[in-house]
């Protein structure tokens, strides 16, 4: 339980409301009735904090081997989030952090916290022409109203005290954004924007007390939240009725403070849902309007604008119901894996490949830019890894809003997407290939041998570090002390269970024999039971197995 905030808590935090948003999702783009029903909160969010954690990623690595101080850490996400904010809950969301980043800049401390919130709060708020209530706003200001006045019994001096104060609060106001909201309450759901902000507040309460190894505590809901109506899952995928903007137009703007003020005066004549986050010459513009070229017209007269993106709501939406019937020219597999023996092995079955660093996975801009690059209409995407599957989800809307018809297979490991390779047939249907590809992978069971990094609870009882990890489909099964023995209980465990096929892909580092001894250990006891090894590579597991 953390007594401060510091740099590395918060990257933990980051990545921790990375998970959050991304498991989240899809069940926030479901709740996106408000302003525009057009279904990417849940995506823009997340795009939001992914760019927000890759620049805190790039703080660290520049400032090797000490990694930087907190105000740095917390300039870097907040100029990270708001240079990569999508929509307009990602621009909120972006200047509530540049809010608590201007406090928790001067310390970390429990009351830093709490004026922090409220900082962010008043940020968040001023980002926005006309403030709604019933929003990501709202809930924003309860949890300010909460850290900043501890309940009755609680440590105020405890940084965990604070953190669950204002996630309790947040919780409980989003609950109640319905009764604010008309278009909520006739969609039967709560804000989206809302319920990320809950996500994010809750991976703050998991990274400052470390006493969550479940997972995060954004993830549980402690209060209750609506699933969308009927009318709100369809409501979401409609295109804003008449008498709405039709534009939607976001741009960065290099422009002096005092620009702004004519700068939103003009804009707020053009549309509605305006709110530009940033300072200090630097700011993220959002607007809904019919003019589009006025719109970017207002951002060259208060100074630069770059990176403009202009969404026309009705033809994203006529994409979004045509995307099934698109047309494919050519189809690619693309795998994404570590080590180069690995790499070799799905380029050999035919696979495009994008390498990963096991200490930075891939985000979902380069995920996107893959596919891309495999220039093809149809596109298999193989993960071989659950932690990619968010960022792969928000990668394949942002492909299928430009006509890539992009499957992202469950695979869970490496030996998982080998299997699904070996099955792969490009002159079937598009349809009839990734069932074929994905009842292959869900056929083959998968472990992993690892070295535990330190102390920690485990399915199998307690590590300490330097232990041999068996996990077998992702849990820990074995702790053990020698690696070949480890390796050995593991497999018999997995033949228990039957299987025609053995895989052994051997990491780097990897002991010579060791291959040796499992295939002789496997012919002894299944005598039926096929054995191939290859050299992976990988340094992310000592050791990979696969049954199927």
């Amino acid at each position: 339980m953390l007594d401060t905030l510091d740099a590395p808590s918060v990257r933990t935090w980051c990545r921790l409301a990375l998970t959050a948003l991304g498991q989240a999702r899809e069940e926030i783009d479901a709740l996106n009735v408000y302003p525009v029903p057009d279904g990417d909160t849940g995506t823009n969010l997340y795009l939001t904090v992914e760019s927000a954690a890759s620049a805190l990623d790039a703080c660290f690595a520049e400032r090797q081997p000490a990694g930087p101080g907190l105000a740095p850490a917390m300039a870097a996400v907040a100029r990270g989030a708001l240079v990569g904010a999508r929509g307009n809950s990602g621009v909120i969301l972006a200047q509530w952090l540049r809010g608590l980043s201007e406090v928790l800049s001067q310390g970390g401390d429990p009351a830093a916290l709490r004026k922090g919130l409220v900082r962010a709060s008043e940020a968040a708020y001023q980002a926005v022409a006309v403030p709604v209530e019933g929003t990501l706003l709202t809930v924003a200001a309860a949890a300010a109203r909460t850290a900043d006045q501890p309940s009755e019994g609680s440590r105020p001096d405890g940084l965990t005290a604070v953190a669950e104060s204002a996630h309790r609060a947040a919780l409980e106001a989003l609950a109640h954004t319905p009764e604010q909201l008309d278009v909520l309450a006739e969609a039967g759901v709560v804000d989206a924007g809302g319920r990320g902000l809950v996500a994010v507040l809750g991976a703050l309460v998991d990274a400052v007390s470390g006493q969550n190894p479940m997972g995060p505590v954004a993830l549980r809901q402690e209060v209750a939240v609506p699933a969308p109506a009927a009318a709100g899952c369809e409501g979401h995928e409609r295109p804003p009725g008449p008498g709405h903007p039709a534009f939607e137009v976001i741009y960065l703007l290099d422009a002096p403070d005092e620009a702004l003020p004519a700068l939103r005066g003009r804009l707020a004549g053009l549309g509605d849902s305006l709110v530009i986050g940033g300072g200090d010459g630097l700011w993220n513009v959002h607007v809904h309007v019919d003019d589009a070229g006025a719109a970017v017209e207002a951002g060259v007269e208060a100074g630069r604008p770059y990176r403009i993106r202009i969404t026309h709501f009705a033809e994203a939406a006529a994409r979004s119901g045509e995307r099934e019937e698109t047309v494919a020219h050519g189809r690619a597999v693309l795998s994404v894996v570590s080590g180069t023996g690995l790499a070799e092995l799905c380029a050999q079955s035919g696979s495009a490949v994008l390498a990963a660093d096991p200490d930075r996975p891939p985000a979902s801009g380069e995920l996107a830019e893959a596919v891309r690059r495999c220039g093809a209409r149809e596109v298999v995407l193989l993960l071989n890894d659950p932690e990619l599957r968010p960022a792969a989800g928000a990668a394949a809307d942002q492909l299928r809003e430009e006509g890539v018809r992009i499957a992202v297979l469950p695979t869970r490991s490496p030996v998982q997407g080998l299997a699904a390779l070996a099955v792969h047939d490009a002159t079937r249907r598009f349809d009839e290939d990734v069932v074929a590809m994905t009842s292959a992978a869900g056929a083959t069971r998968y472990a992993e041998l690892a070295l535990a990094e330190g102390e920690s609870w485990t399915m199998a009882g307690v590590c300490q570090a330097g232990d041999v990890l068996g996990m077998i489909d992702g849990d820990v099964a074995v702790i053990g002390e020698d690696l070949a023995q480890t390796a050995l209980t593991v497999l018999a465990r997995m033949l228990t269970a039957g299987g025609e096929l053995v895989t052994l892909i051997l990491g780097e580092g990897v002991p010579a024999g060791l291959a040796d001894r499992l295939v002789a250990d496997a012919r002894r006891e299944r005598p039926e039971v096929d054995t191939l090894v290859y050299e992976g590579g990988q340094e992310s597991a000592l050791l990979v197995i696969g049954v199927e």
